[in-house]
């Protein structure tokens, strides 16, 4: 059931496919592909890294098998992805005075892209990778309105979960990225993004997690494309006035001597 199509879940259960959907949004999901989604990730994150390899058996060819998973992965998001979702996290990123964005390890890199590219159009979005003391430090900075993006992977240290758990008697925004939906952070958030994350090797995908960050850096640009415009080009000039990216008369890269 983790790869069927409705049609094959239908067949499998022998019933029609409007039953499976229909029973999938009983248990709290928006159709098929979403109850698929987490029924696979729920599994792989009981695994260990060893056992996630085991589990995807022998590869045929590691750049093929993860262009194909990743492909596969991609199809899945198509349907998982809801425009008017897509709105509402940009919308509370933009009400935001100030933006925190956690991610342990590897998951942190979502982070930074959506905080780099979020800063060029003009938003105080922060990406935080220390824990302890530090961490707490950058919550209290938060304050009613702002928000919290928490990128809820695979695993999920339980310091992050906990943060997760404060922002809403603080007032603060939560948005969750994830790959699945398990109760305590689903409640918790205001938006719960979900996405496909297995991958072909040892380690989870971060591609269709990118991908979401680009749409919702889309969706920001898409709300006020005067206001982007405006904060890209300032960021364009500040770059220019710093000599950032050196250019010569012809407003060519020089050559490297």
């Amino acid at each position: 059931m983790s790869y069927a199509s409705v049609q094959e879940a239908a067949d499998l259960a022998e019933v029609n496919p409007a039953t499976v959907v229909r029973a999938a949004q009983l248990v709290g999901f928006s159709g098929w592909p979403q109850l698929r989604a987490e029924v696979r990730s729920r599994y792989l994150s009981l695994l260990s890294a060893s056992e996630v390899l085991q589990e995807h058996g022998e590869a045929q060819g590691a750049g093929e098998s993860a262009v194909r998973q990743d492909l596969h992965n991609l199809r899945d998001l198509g349907t998982l992805l809801d425009e008017d979702q897509l709105a509402r996290v940009a919308a509370i990123i933009m009400a935001a005075r100030t933006t925190l964005v956690l991610g342990s390890g590897s998951f942190a890199a979502p982070g930074l892209q959506l905080a780099h590219l979020a800063q060029t159009l003009g938003h105080d979005v922060r990406l935080e990778r220390a824990g302890g003391t530090a961490l707490l430090n950058a919550f209290a900075t938060l304050r009613e309105g702002d928000a919290l993006v928490i990128f809820h992977l695979w695993r999920t240290p339980g310091d992050l979960l906990q943060i997760a758990g404060l922002a809403r008697d603080r007032g603060v925004r939560l948005v969750v990225v994830g790959d699945h939906a398990r109760p305590g952070i689903t409640a918790l958030a205001d938006e719960f993004v979900m996405v496909p994350s297995e991958g072909a090797s040892i380690f989870p995908s971060l591609v269709p997690t990118v991908t979401v960050v680009q749409a919702v850096v889309a969706a920001i640009v898409a709300a006020d494309p005067g206001a982007a415009t405006r904060a890209t080009d300032a960021a364009d000039e500040l770059w220019r006035d710093f000599g950032l990216f050196p250019r010569d008369k012809d407003g060519l890269l020089p050559e490297v001597q």
